[in-house]
């Protein structure tokens, strides 16, 4: 499915409920599995946090998580202590050529019985669950941040806990204070000091609800509209200042880019304010990678020159984001260099009209560069695919005056 969006006005105004977290729910998930009393409210609608949800909750050999990376590490660790079970994960194309060694590795180390049904180092993994009496592990921490969490989210079922050792610098690093808080949350002790993270094991937790925050990398593509309008008052529900995402740092980010942020009781209200805009802004986004996509897109909308480092996790995402973002941005009249970690945008001075944006199975592809509809009318290729994060976009663009319509090349 392609849309073609456009709009007759650039003045925004409305109230948006942004479905909840995709990181805390599929976190509290992986919990929930293992202490059945918590309740979680607000989940995530997210075809990756269903698809876990499904997952959990499968009696056949073999899963296919398709292109859910998180729930691909996640359940790696999960599956690897259900003594017992036997399962084969499997996913898409593109999940089969992203690298889980490093999780594996781990796991092996501390006693895990996983083998690689196809290519070494790659899904599909045949995991036989059994009981894991190691207390600690080593784990080269500048990869991805998940393979950490991976971990500690399945540490309480050992019999001693874990302790992880971090190798090298630590990328992502709110999404492993995000997964401990989670866990402290629901009764269990961790702590994180001098690259040690160590979690207590559990045998139950009280009963325990928990809500989870509305999804901050979500809210982004509304500040990417907030700062290319004309005036926007914007409301999204269900955000809190002390917020456990990283992503909470688009606030301060976009503040430069002429959005206000004002934290209200259940939630938040932007606002579109008189701003002279920088000539280039230089961001290092090592700890909030999900936003780079979104920023670029914004900064080519005012005509900001961008310098972003700390992109390095962007290549084995659900697509080279790297590479799909200079191609893209480029076909629009950008002009783009990227390294194997940063990415340079000049300042731009006009966009090509009715340009069709190609997504690559990548949802943040697809919601990051609708923004531009404010600008130019846009195709965006494959739209569905944001269903992996934000399946209600659309919806809410059409809510804000946007013409949201089915585009058939003639």
């Amino acid at each position: 499915m392609d849309l073609r969006l456009s709009t007759h006005s650039r003045d925004l105004s409305g109230t948006i409920a942004v479905t909840g977290s995709k990181s805390e729910s599929n976190r509290l998930l992986i919990l929930q599995a293992q202490f059945p009393l918590i309740e979680i409210k607000n989940l995530s609608s997210s075809d990756d946090t269903l698809v876990l949800l499904k997952a959990l909750d499968f009696s056949e050999e073999v899963i296919d998580i398709h292109h859910a990376g998180t729930a691909m590490r996640f359940l790696t660790a999960y599956f690897s202590t259900r003594e017992g079970r036997e399962v084969v994960l499997t996913g898409s194309q593109r999940m089969q050529e992203r690298p889980i060694g490093i999780l594996v590795d781990a796991l092996r180390n501390l006693g895990a019985d996983i083998h690689y049904v196809k290519e070494d180092g790659y899904p599909p993994l045949r995991i036989r669950g059994r009981k894991l009496l190691k207390k600690e592990v080593k784990v080269q921490a500048n990869i991805s941040s998940q393979y950490i969490s991976a971990l500690m989210l399945m540490a309480p079922s050992l019999p001693e806990g874990l302790e992880i050792h971090l190798q090298g610098k630590v990328t992502s690093v709110p999404y492993i204070l995000m997964t401990l808080q989670l866990l402290k949350q629901c009764g269990i002790s961790g702590k994180f000091e001098n690259n040690i993270i160590a979690v207590s094991p559990q045998s139950s937790v009280p009963k325990k609800e928990i809500t989870v925050e509305s999804d901050w990398s979500s809210a982004s593509y509304f500040y990417s509209l907030a700062a290319l309008s004309e005036s926007a008052e914007l409301k999204l529900t269900s955000y809190r200042k002390d917020s456990l995402q990283g992503d909470r740092i688009v606030a301060d980010i976009y503040q430069k880019l002429g959005v206000k942020t004002t934290f209200l009781e259940g939630g938040i209200k932007l606002e579109k304010v008189p701003a002279e805009l920088p000539e280039k802004i230089e961001l290092d986004l090592a700890n909030s990678p999900d936003l780079a996509q979104t920023i670029a897109v914004t900064c080519f909308g005012l005509g900001v020159e961008l310098q972003m480092i700390g992109l390095h996790t962007l290549r084995i995402k659900e697509t080279d984001r790297l590479q799909a973002l200079k191609n893209e941005l480029e076909k629009l009249g950008g002009e783009v260099e990227i390294s194997e970690d940063s990415l340079w945008l000049s300042a731009s001075e006009g966009i090509k009209e009715n340009v069709a944006i190609n997504t690559y199975n990548d949802h943040r592809m697809a919601l990051a560069f609708a923004s531009l509809a404010l600008k130019t009318a846009i195709v965006i290729k494959d739209a569905e695919v944001v269903s992996k994060s934000f399946p209600e976009y659309w919806e809410n663009l059409q809510q804000l005056k946007f013409s949201v319509e089915d585009y058939i090349k003639g």
